[in-house]
């Protein structure tokens, strides 16, 4: 998916180190993106203050709405997006010849490198149900500059947790279980399914940093690492489908619970190898790599080569702000 709004540049400051386990509830905000497509879409990810976990840089929920969904070709350098839908299906078109539907349990993951360019279309000429997640990876120095890549994948891992819960592993490992996905830095993405009445422990790395993301349903995370610290834990926090907890580093596990089914999303990862400077839909290091990669998808560079079955409409860059663009700097 394209951003349609673009941040202003954000101050330089010393960053924070993540050193020790975080408890810190962060509400997703409504993007206007209007126009044509007029969805609803909360953005989970960056946040002022925490710009990435792990490399995941941005995370949109577009829906549960009704909507016709059109999002005509744009670029992207220096990430991969993952596209997870929960409700209904879309069209991708891109620049290596792809030509794909995603549905219910797809996974479809783009790695940009230098530079691609792709379209988003929901099926049908109406409006139809639909609700996904659309979520980018920041790409280490030893990628960012190759080529573009595309996988869809339909066999993922179905990961069981003590507790009756079970985890869809999206990207990267889970539980000594790994993701046929390609990916380029230690990293997971499971979709985690509570069934209701239950308390059940999640395992974590702790050398990662994590999140858990609400999706349907409300769950309570608890101070407690295993099922028998629980009895007695008191709640670090409610979670529900407009918020992101992040858990920090150094946790073995999280327990959660819920009195109805639920759905949370779990992101993370090892920290990132740097600071990045997001603008649009380019994740790079400095104002000068997002300057030129804008001229070059303004000027119709081959770069970003042609998506497949698309005629010359496109979505033109918004104007660069009028100040500098500096690296995002993690304060928490």
């Amino acid at each position: 998916m394209t951003r349609l709004d673009s941040d202003s540049a954000v101050a330089a400051e010393t960053p924070a180190a993540c050193d020790g386990p975080r408890a810190l509830l962060l509400e997703s905000r409504e993007v206007p993106l209007g126009g044509v497509r007029a969805m609803e879409v909360h953005r989970a990810l960056p946040q002022r203050d925490l710009p990435l976990v792990g490399a995941w840089c941005f995370l949109d929920r577009f829906g549960p709405q009704d909507t016709l969904m059109r999002v005509e070709p744009h670029p992207h350098i220096g990430l991969q997006t993952v596209t997870w839908p929960f409700i209904g299906e879309v069209r991708h078109r891109d620049s290596v010849g792809s030509d794909v539907t995603v549905r219910r349990g797809v996974l479809n993951i783009m790695t940009s490198g230098a530079g691609i360019s792709h379209s988003e279309y929901s099926v049908g000429d109406a409006p139809i149900p639909l609700d996904a997640l659309q979520l980018w990876i920041a790409l280490p120095e030893t990628r960012r500059h190759g080529p573009p890549e595309f996988e869809r994948h339909d066999d993922l891992p179905v990961v069981g947790i003590p507790g009756g819960a079970e985890a869809t592993l999206v990207v990267g490992e889970f539980a000594g279980h790994r993701s046929p996905a390609t990916v380029h830095t230690p990293i997971v993405g499971a979709e985690i399914r509570i069934p209701a009445g239950s308390r059940v422990t999640i395992p974590l790395r702790e050398d990662w940093e994590y999140a858990l993301v609400g999706v349907t349903g409300t769950v309570r995370v608890l101070t407690g690492e295993d099922l028998e610290d629980a009895e007695t834990a008191e709640p670090l926090a409610s979670l529900d489908r407009r918020h992101l907890l992040y858990l920090g580093i150094r946790r073995a596990s999280i327990t959660v619970e819920s009195d109805d089914e639920a759905t949370v999303f779990l992101l993370g990862g090892e920290p990132f190898e740097d600071d990045i400077v997001m603008w649009w839909n380019f994740v790079g290091r400095s104002h000068e790599e997002i300057a030129e990669a804008r001229e070059a998808w303004e000027a119709g560079a081959a770069r970003f080569g042609t998506v497949v079955d698309h005629g010359p409409e496109r979505i033109p860059a918004p104007p660069l702000p009028a100040v500098r663009l500096t690296r995002r700097r993690r304060r928490v």
